[in-house]
């Protein structure tokens, strides 16, 4: 069992009381130590009963980071329509600003650090399906466990205000060791989830909105459009995210893996596509767009990989988001490298045209700004992008809430690392809404065009036991 016996706490608690009585604002303590190996889906299942709804993970492609949250020592969110990253990068930095952070060990993603979201589009009106999730929504976690390069640290947060005192102090002790001890035990697994039946939302008007869009797309100036569609899956009992994420982290290994929980709802995916990474002054950006199915043999996923390699319409679909993200990019940075052809990007069920981006920052520039310029690509949007997303918003049925949005964290010196929330769901009880989308351009075939989402539907039905013997 981990047990920390040496705190900086107790100080840091004492001080910020005292600093908090003065300015009478709330005042940010964090402590870092550097702990014996956790292992992941062992401290989110600790938290499963004091913290059900406010826990989240993180693991990157490489499985080089993983954040797991639980608890929310603060909460930063907002509904404004405009100028929102910047609203959070503000409240962000008005909280750090006098925050007192022991963390001699300076490692990225340990230390004060938010993880959360933003939604698709603010001005679509909002409907029951998101209601508990902000247009902006992001958690500073009680206790934050991260896995970088191989070791574990544990972030404690307490934010002091003028009324506090020092039982604060040893009640943040006792709930602390309460999480280490479960947490030095293996993961429950939860039981199967039994299946009761899936409902496809709006097949034909989907069907029927891309007939018109394309129709739309040669008679106009928009050269493509994103349309997304949902599919509604219920269950015997209710689904926890303890039950997805090993599944997800077994069959999705090469994918940003997130879940996010708010008042009892969970959005949970398994995304292919990095959206920015900014560590110091570097930035990494990824241009994901064209797909197809991989094969059953070997020789049959290589012919359908070099088919997508050769396609026009991909191809094409491909070029407009790397042109774009070349573009959000050159205002950010001093100078940015990208290869001169894509190559294939081979996930469980799915493959993808990808080129990759990357780049120095300019030295202002900060990543929720370079969050702003590049969402929504024209992989999740379309081209150009403004118009794109006001056609989207006014043909388009489904709220998309934070699916095809940013998700991902940023700590207190810059760093952090955002994806496109893909191949995801929103658990609700003992249901679940699965999204996909599909880039529609002027010779799409609407039946061509479905058959492509049932394939990204894929990912999430199979870790939720929707695929059957497929």
């Amino acid at each position: 069992m981990v047990t920390i016996l040496e705190t900086e706490l107790k100080k840091g608690i004492e001080q910020a009381i005292k600093k908090a009585k003065k300015s009478l604002a709330p005042i940010l303590v964090s402590e870092v130590q550097k702990v014996e190996h956790i292992e992941p889906l062992s401290f989110f299942s600790a938290g499963k009963e004091n913290f059900h709804g406010e826990r989240f993970f993180w693991k990157d492609p490489d499985e080089q980071t993983y954040l797991i949250g639980l608890g929310i020592c603060k909460q930063i969110q907002n509904e404004q329509l405009s100028d929102r990253f910047e609203a959070v990068e503000k409240d962000w930095a008005d909280l750090i600003k006098e925050a007192i952070v022991f963390n001699d060990e300076g490692k990225r993603g340990t230390g004060p650090l938010v993880f959360g979201g933003f939604s698709f589009d603010p001005l679509k009106e909002k409907t029951p399906l998101w209601s508990q999730y902000s247009h902006s929504l992001f958690h500073l976690p009680q206790f934050l466990l991260t896995l970088v390069d191989g070791e574990a640290y544990l972030t404690t947060n307490v934010l002091c205000t003028q009324h506090d005192d020092m039982t604060v102090w040893k009640k943040v002790l006792s709930e602390r060791q309460t999480i280490l001890s479960f947490a030095s035990s293996p993961a429950e697994l939860e039981m199967a989830q039994i299946l009761k039946k899936e409902e496809v939302v709006n097949p034909d008007e989907w069907k029927d909105s891309v007939q018109k869009l394309v129709a739309d797309l040669k008679a106009g100036q928009l050269k493509k459009v994103v349309l997304a569609r949902e599919l509604r899956i219920f269950f015997k009992d209710k689904v926890a995210a303890d039950f997805v994420l090993p599944r997800l982290l077994t069959e999705q290994k090469a994918s940003f893996t997130f879940a996010l929980e708010s008042n009892g709802d969970c959005f949970i995916g398994a995304s292919p596509e990095r959206l920015v990474k900014k560590e110091d002054d570097q930035l990494f950006s990824t241009c994901l767009a064209g797909s197809i199915a991989r094969g059953k043999t070997k020789e049959e996923d290589e012919r359908l990989g070099e088919a997508l390699l050769s396609d026009e319409k991909n191809l094409i679909e491909h070029h407009y988001v790397v042109e774009m993200i070349k573009a959000a990019m050159d205002k950010v940075c001093q100078q940015i490298e990208l290869p001169t052809k894509p190559t294939l990007l081979k996930m469980r069920d799915i493959q993808h045209l990808y080129t990759p981006i990357v780049g120095e920052a300019l030295e202002d520039s900060t990543l929720l700004q370079v969050v702003d310029s590049l969402h929504p690509t024209p992989a999740l949007g379309g081209l150009p992008q403004r118009e794109a997303v006001e056609k989207i918003r006014r043909i388009e049925a489904l709220d998309r809430g934070f699916y095809g949005a940013p998700i991902g964290w940023l700590d207190y010196q810059g760093n952090g690392e955002f994806a496109v929330a893909l191949r995801s769901a929103l658990i609700q009880g003992s249901e679940a809404s699965l999204f996909a989308g599909c880039g529609i351009v002027a010779d799409s075939d609407s039946e061509s065009e479905y058959a492509e989402t049932n394939i990204k539907f894929r990912p999430m039905l199979s870790v939720l036991g929707g695929l059957g013997n497929e």
